[in-house]
């Protein structure tokens, strides 16, 4: 975790919860899985779980700390909806990010439908953006359960995209970001997907962000799509920028 990050759509990243357990196929090469059992093995005492469910709770207070207004995605390295995450941990997180109103917090979940459950005894200020994460069809069905969460920015993250998703739900979505495996074990994306998502897009007017083609790094395969990199961002993210 820390106040800089290289992933392409945010600028930091806040772990106040680290660990996971697999729910899907998106699941099967988790980066963050690697990663951490990595920082276990270098003697990082927050990873001494391993990739077991972990509660930080010095961790909460920190981007009050960071002065200079970002956006921050938070917990890169676990889900804050897990099931092993206490509701009331869930309810201090949202208050930091209620309080350090000048950042913009990227929230990705694969439990949408804990997310909708506890959405509505939950803050909702606009600086908090909600996203759920679908890498198939057979996942679009969470969509579902994000439409129903007042945030005000309502996101979906095809990372990694493992197969065509011809009928995305894009109805009060606000930006969507695509993105290939990456890791040794990295499965093909076909352009065809990539496209396809792309054009679903660009007919509904949603900001559409191609993250990277993937392969064995992250860098790999680069990030151009037809001749151009497409990093289109939320309108109401350029606003907030301009307020800060």
């Amino acid at each position: 975790m820390g106040d800089k990050s290289s992933i392409e759509w945010t600028d930091a990243t806040w772990n106040p919860v680290t660990g996971c357990s697999k729910v899907s196929p998106g699941c099967k090469n988790c980066y963050a899985e690697r990663l951490a059992f990595r920082l276990r093995a270098m003697g990082n005492p927050r990873y001494s779980n391993g990739f077991e469910v972990t509660l930080h709770p010095d961790q909460l207070l920190l981007p009050l700390k960071w002065k200079s207004p970002r956006k921050i995605f938070v917990n890169s390295m676990s889900d804050l909806f897990h099931e092993s995450v206490p509701d009331d941990f869930i309810r201090q997180a949202f208050d930091v990010m209620t309080k350090a109103h000048w950042h913009v917090f990227q929230i990705l979940t694969k439990r949408a439908e804990r997310l909708e459950r506890l959405a509505p005894r939950l803050l909702w200020p606009e600086n908090v953006w909600q996203g759920v994460s679908v890498e198939s069809s057979e996942y679009t069905w969470r969509i579902a359960h994000l439409q129903k969460v007042p945030a005000a920015v309502r996101f979906i993250s095809v990372e990694p995209l493992v197969g065509p998703i011809p009928r995305l739900p894009l109805k009060g979505i606000s930006w969507v970001i695509v993105g290939g495996e990456s890791g040794p074990r990295y499965r093909q994306v076909d352009r065809v997907w990539v496209r396809g998502i792309r054009d679903q897009c660009i007919r509904a007017r949603v900001p559409f962000f191609f993250k990277q083609w993937g392969g064995f790094t992250s860098k790999s395969g680069g990030r151009r799509l037809d001749g151009r990199n497409w990093s289109e961002m939320p309108l109401i993210h350029l606003q907030q920028v301009s307020q800060a």
